[in-house]
Order: structure tokens, then C-alpha cells, then sequence
């Protein structure tokens, strides 16, 4: 963090790059549970044509995806980690995105901690905070 305060949003442009050229989203908090945001948001982003993987200890297939425990047990490469989970478990989900190269962390709207995304930015991650990526997509991409 700056004296100046928290790091400003990457603009709606580099959002929409990043967009562009994402393929895979490992989505953190994943849930079967047709009523959960993270469903509805990841089956929008797997219907635009993104391979969505599921991150939940507590599931074994969403949205016809195999699920994995944890971010390390991914064996693919991860261009952005969609994180469904509470603030207080972004700096772990932060320092697993870095250790297994995700090109980007995307906290979802009501998610953020500038602590880990400054870790993430310095790391060379693209950071997005308290934004939902099913909005930024029908906004930007259509």
C-alpha cells in the first residue's frame, strides 16, 4: 500500500485484454449448489467459452468439472483464479495462486484484500478487487 492509499482498479481496457485472452479460470469456492453465486457466475463464464475448474475441498465434480482440493493440485495451467471465498481467506488463496503462476487473481464483489493483492501485483499478477468477472464480461466483452 502507497501513502497514497490502496492501488487503483486496472482499467475497464485491461480488464477486457485480460478477458481476451484467458482461457482457463480455476474458480476458489466453486459450489454444486445451483443457488450459490459461484455457480451461476462460473456456468455464465464456461458458456462464453472459458474451461472453468472447480477449487473445493468439499466437491468431486461442478458444472461436469473435475474438482480439486486445492490450487497446487490444478495439474493445468491457470490463467485466472476466480476467488468465491470470504476476504479473510484471500492471503492464502493469494500466496497459492504465485506459487502455482496463475497470470491473475480476480476477487469477486464483496472480496478484497489489499495486503495480498499488493503480494499478487508485486509477484506479477493482474489484480481485480471487489468486482463480480460475470458483470465485467457481459459489460465489456459483448
Amino acid at each position: 500500500m502507497t501513502a497514497s492509499g490502496p492501488a487503483p482498479q486496472p482499467s475497464d481496457q485491461q480488464i477486457k485484454e485480460l478477458l481476451r485472452s484467458a482461457h482457463t479460470i480455476a474458480v476458489v469456492g466453486l459450489s454444486s449448489s445451483r443457488f450459490r453465486a459461484s455457480y451461476g457466475v462460473s456456468q455464465y463464464m464456461q458458456s462464453a467459452g472459458y474451461r472453468i475448474i472447480p477449487v473445493n475441498p468439499n466437491e468431486q465434480q461442478v458444472l461436469r468439472e473435475k474438482a480439486y482440493a486445492r490450487l497446487e493440485d490444478v495439474p493445468e495451467k491457470i490463467d485466472v483464479v476466480d476467488v468465491f471465498r470470504r476476504s479473510e481467506f484471500v492471503s492464502e488463496i493469494v500466496d497459492a495462486a504465485i506459487r502455482v503462476g496463475a497470470r491473475a487473481i480476480w476477487m469477486q464483489e464483496g472480496v478484497a484484500d489489499e495486503a495480498a493483492a499488493q503480494r499478487a501485483r508485486e509477484a506479477g499478477l493482474f489484480v481485480v478487487m471487489d468486482t463480480c468477472i460475470l458483470k465485467a464480461h457481459r459489460r465489456l466483452m459483448r
